[in-house]
C-alpha cells in the first residue's frame, strides 16, 4: 500500500509539472470573422494563448499557411511563437504538389494532420493516394483502419530542406517489405 501510494504521487507530481510547462490557452468567441496575426479567422470559436496571441483557428477563407496554401474551412494551429505547427484540412486539397488528406467523417477537426517545421516548410502529410516521392514507392492514407489500424503510419514525413524522410511502402524497395516504413538517412 506504501509503494503504491508513493507510486500515485510520483505519477500526480509529473502530471502536474508537464501541465505546468504547457502553455496555457484561453477560447475566444469571434463575433464575426476576425483576422489574427494575418489569419482570416471565421466567426466563431478561436483559442488564443494567454499573451493573446494565436494558438488555433478555422480559416474563413483560402489562405497561406506556411509555405503551402490551404483552403477555406481549415483549422490552423501556431506554436507558442507564432510559427506554423499544423493544419487539419477541410477537404482534401493540393499541399506543395502533393494531394493531401482533409475532412472526415465529422468534419476538418477530425481528419488527418498535415504538419509543418516552425519556418513553414512541409513537415508531413498524410497522402490521398498511393506516391512515388523521390524514386521511392509511398502509401497513401487510403489505406485505413483495415490494414493500418488508428493512423497506423501512413503518412509522408519530409526532412526540412524537402527531401524525403520516411514513408510506408507500396512495394519491395531498398531491401525493404511492402508496409514497412523505409526511413532515409538525411
Amino acid at each position: 500500500m506504501k509503494n503504491t501510494v508513493l507510486f500515485f504521487l510520483i505519477v500526480l507530481k509529473a502530471f502536474t509539472s508537464c501541465a505546468q510547462s504547457l502553455p496555457k490557452t484561453m477560447r475566444r468567441t469571434l463575433a464575426q470573422d476576425t483576422a489574427i496575426q494575418g489569419y482570416p479567422c471565421t466567426k466563431g470559436y478561436a483559442w488564443l494563448y494567454r499573451d493573446g496571441s494565436l494558438n488555433r483557428c478555422t480559416v474563413a477563407r483560402e489562405t497561406a499557411f506556411g509555405e503551402a496554401q490551404i483552403p477555406a474551412g481549415s483549422i490552423i494551429e501556431l506554436l507558442p511563437n507564432g510559427t506554423t505547427h499544423y493544419v487539419l484540412l477541410a477537404h482534401n486539397a493540393n499541399v506543395l504538389g502533393y494531394s493531401a488528406m482533409g475532412g472526415g467523417v465529422l468534419g476538418p477537426g477530425e481528419g488527418a494532420v498535415t504538419s509543418f517545421y516552425p519556418d513553414g516548410k512541409l513537415r508531413s502529410v498524410y497522402l490521398v493516394g498511393d506516391r512515388t516521392i523521390h524514386g521511392v514507392p509511398c502509401r497513401g492514407a487510403q489505406w485505413g483502419i483495415l490494414t493500418d489500424p488508428v493512423n497506423g503510419g501512413n503518412y509522408v514525413e519530409f526532412y526540412e530542406d524537402g527531401r524525403l524522410r520516411s514513408c510506408k511502402l507500396t512495394q519491395d524497395d531498398g531491401g525493404q517489405k511492402s508496409g514497412q516504413r523505409l526511413i532515409l538517412p538525411h
